[in-house]
């Protein structure tokens, strides 16, 4: 009896440690993983791949570079027209439904390039990749991540985003290697298969899950602990920079969208020609696996932000070292001028370096910066506008080939990505989402 009457005192702590073990585990760190993976196949297909399209179907069809350079860019500028609605789209069909069919889109759109036989079927391929594209990237990711965190909303975001450079390590070499031993058309169906199944079970298993349905706070936190912070700043904010119309008036906003535009634009146009750029030195497989290795330092430049920055850190600053970096890699890869691999394959690796960040780092700027009402809407709208623009890159650099030569896009790619700098540094200030005055 003596021993009895402690066991049964103590019968409601065991109870109460009994409950809290047979809580679930927090589901967000699955979804990052899911939205890793997603990237992997939205880069991989959709901003990795146009590269090495450009050259196959050059080298087979033998059409000029500037009419392939067209539909790489058509392939880019779909998104200024679907992106902003993307959160219109997943309020209505659900994030499963629009993930999956995106990548049914992309499927039909990667094998349109592989067996078209005319500029028109080429173009209309470019169309339907540049909706999987736009449906895959930066928003999805975006998309998927954010209802899960608060405060570890910039680590978890870098983690994602990290799947779109392992996509370019992946893809870039894969690509060509797979292209070599099997064709176009057979390659884009390997690829395609795998890619749609994944997306299926990952839309079936993981993305129909929310916090709410699981009753799971942001960041896994106790529901008696609700976090409500994004970083460094406030959700307890409940006026914020006003909605859309007004974040044009914003110089945060404006100057978050012309860093990331400029900065885009320079890393696309560049990116889309580089394994053309690199092949006559390189060769076609030489010049896939420099890409991949671009594809490998821009997951070290990632993870060297994601280890050292935090929701505190000046996160505009550091998508201006990451351009630094990029400029670096063009001044080298201008200095090599087609006759030096090793000077080439330097090159390439310092201008992956910032290749990650590029796109990842401004939607963390958009959640620290702004409510997470507003960060959303801010970040469709910075993808959007941004993608818009660096969707003639590719054109535009095509043409720079055609009229001067190949290092040209190199020193236009450094001119344009010294005034992102500009104006990224510009913006900086803001540490928290802005309180509207009481009327």
């Amino acid at each position: 009896m003596a021993n009895h009457n402690p066991n049964v005192t103590n019968a409601p702590v065991e109870d109460v440690i009994d409950t809290t073990s047979a809580e679930p585990r927090f589901f967000g760190w699955k979804v990052v993983v899911a939205a890793f993976t997603v990237a992997v196949f939205g880069w991989g297909t959709g901003f990795y791949g146009p590269p090495v399209y450009l050259e196959v179907v050059h080298q087979s069809r033998g059409w000029p570079i500037a009419v392939i350079s067209g539909a790489v860019t058509l392939h880019f500028l779909v998104g200024l027209a679907l992106i902003p609605n993307m959160p219109r789209l997943y309020r209505r069909f659900g994030l499963p439904i629009v993930t999956f069919t995106s990548g049914v889109v992309m499927a039909a759109g990667v094998l349109g390039w592989a067996v078209a036989n005319t500029p028109w079927q080429l173009y209309a391929a470019a169309f339907l990749s540049g909706i999987g594209w736009s449906a895959l990237g930066a928003v999805a990711v975006n998309a998927i991540v954010s209802p899960w965190f608060a405060a570890k909303r910039p680590l978890a975001l870098g983690v994602a985003f990290n799947g779109g450079s392992v996509g370019g390590v992946i893809f870039s070499p894969f690509w060509v290697a797979l292209i070599d031993t099997i064709g176009f058309p057979a390659a884009a169906l390997v690829v395609c298969v795998v890619m749609l199944v994944t997306l299926g079970m990952l839309a079936i298993f993981v993305l129909t899950r929310t916090p709410e349905s699981l009753h799971q706070e942001p960041d896994g936190a106790p529901p008696i602990a609700s976090v409500s912070t994004v970083g460094a700043s406030g959700e307890q904010v409940t006026a914020s920079v006003p909605r859309p119309r007004r974040l044009f008036y914003d110089r945060a906003f404006l100057t978050l969208c012309i860093g990331m535009t400029l900065a885009l634009f320079a890393q696309t146009g560049l990116v889309a020609h580089l394994v053309s750029v690199l092949a006559p030195a390189l060769g076609r497989q030489g010049a896939g696996l420099a890409a991949g290795a671009s594809g490998v330092a821009a997951v070290a430049g990632r993870l060297a932000v994601g280890w050292r920055a935090s929701g505190t850190s000046n996160w505009r600053a550091i998508a201006s070292y990451s351009l630094i970096a990029q400029a670096l890699g063009c001044g080298v890869l201008l200095l090599a001028d087609g006759s030096s691999p090793a000077l080439l394959v330097l090159g390439v690796v310092l201008f992956g370096l910032g290749v990650g960040n590029a796109i990842s780092v401004p939607p963390v700027i958009a959640n620290l910066e702004f409510s997470k009402e507003d960060a959303a809407r801010a970040v469709a709208l910075i993808v959007a506008i941004s993608q818009g623009a660096y969707a003639i890159a590719p054109a535009v650099f095509g043409l720079f080939r055609e009229l001067w030569s190949d290092e040209v896009i190199f020193v236009a790619s450094v001119v344009i990505q010294l005034a992102a700098i500009g104006a990224y540094l510009f913006g900086s200030g803001r540490t928290a989402p802005p309180c509207v005055p009481n009327a």
